[in-house]
């Protein structure tokens, strides 16, 4: 289903980065249009599988924290706070041209 990544600083194509960034920041937004847009760039597919798994982290971490009553309720905002602060993380990284894992989840690959 999904495999750890090490923690990768590819051999990437120069030019495949400099036409893609745009895509691979737009990953951490709506993960699904590099996807569609830029499948053949290993560069975007790579900010496509962070944004994916940071969506579903942000997913997991609403559902659970929602259900914890009281508790759940007062962390929801520090949680969701922290998702922000990792998509901002993985826009810079995109901007700059990296391949750098994001903190705590990065290391998980759902896309080939």
């Amino acid at each position: 289903m999904f495999r750890l990544q090490e923690n990768s600083n590819q051999h990437l194509d120069p030019a495949d980065v400099e036409k893609n960034k745009g895509m691979a920041i737009v990953a951490y937004i709506i993960f699904f249009i590099p996807l569609l847009a830029a499948k053949d760039s290993p560069f975007a597919m790579y900010h496509a599988n962070q944004g994916l798994t940071l969506f579903l982290a942000a997913v997991a971490v609403n559902i659970v924290f929602t259900i914890i009553p009281i508790i759940g309720w007062i962390l929801l905002p520090f949680a969701n706070l922290a998702i922000v602060v990792l998509a901002i993380l993985g826009i810079i990284n995109a901007a700059n041209g990296t391949t750098k894992p994001l903190p705590l989840i990065g290391s998980i690959t759902l896309l080939k």
